[in-house]
């Protein structure tokens, strides 16, 4: 997949940034912001197959977006440490990137939000989103908010911004949601077999007030998951400096 990204920085230190289901880059805006200041090298940030500026494929499982991810960090430069964070489903393919079984091997990879424990009935839930028809409004403005619904960023990003527009794009019949359904095909994490395979360490992390999982069930796979003071589940747009200092604590 040819993915649409952003890129910053300098240096052979590289931090990939992975978004969640339905999101896009953008969400990672409120971070950047101040990467001058927190990172030290080089960023990129892409949308995944199937969300945002990227183009939506035949098939959305957890290994093809690794695997789009470790074609995209060899195709744009030699790095001497890769770092990847990812949020929610960003963060299980982060955690499949640490296998080291996509062309390179990050050092270390940073699981945001990660939904661990699934029921039958949630489960079934995705899959019927993954099987629904795209739903088309008549103006930009209801798109926009219906995205920003989707992606739990309503009440912290503005419907007329970047982290907003990007989410929804315009065809013949109207406006709609840029992300295909398709994508929740993908599943739950496999948590057990990413733990087993990892090569590198790994750090799990939550909103305080994430209702998507507790901090109890991230501990089950990280001893040391953290909860993120003031946030929920997009810690990263809602406090992103407390998310840098988390990532500063273990990517040295």
């Amino acid at each position: 997949m040819n993915l649409a990204m952003d890129r910053g920085g300098t240096g052979e230190r590289l931090l990939v940034l992975l978004h969640g289901l339905a999101a896009t880059r953008q969400v990672w805006r409120p971070m950047l912001r101040s990467a001058g200041d927190r990172w030290r090298g080089s960023w990129i940030a892409p949308d995944l197959r199937g969300h945002g500026a990227s183009a939506h494929a035949a098939g959305y499982a957890l290994g093809s977006h690794a695997a789009d991810i470790g074609e995209l960090v060899l195709g744009s430069g030699n790095w001497r440490k890769v770092v990847v964070l990812g949020h929610s489903m960003g963060g299980a393919v982060a955690l499949a990137l640490a296998s080291g079984r996509f062309g390179f091997t990050p050092a270390p990879v940073f699981g945001l939000g990660i939904k661990v424990a699934w029921s039958d009935e949630e489960r079934a839930g995705m899959q019927r989103i993954a099987s629904t028809t795209p739903r088309h409004f008549a103006a930009e403005a209801e798109a926009a908010e219906r995205y920003l619904k989707i992606a739990g960023l309503s009440g912290f990003v503005a419907s007329d911004c970047l982290e907003a527009t990007a989410g929804i794009r315009e065809t013949e019949h109207g406006w709609r949601l840029a992300y295909d359904p398709a994508a929740a095909s993908i599943g739950p994490p496999p948590m057990q077999a990413l733990l087993a395979g990892a090569q590198c360490p790994m750090h799990l992390a939550r909103g305080e007030s994430d209702a998507l999982v507790t901090r109890d069930q991230l501990r089950a796979y990280d001893g040391n998951a953290e909860d993120i003071a003031g946030a929920g589940h997009n810690a990263m747009v809602e406090t992103p400096n407390a998310v840098w200092s988390w990532v500063s604590r273990h990517a040295q």
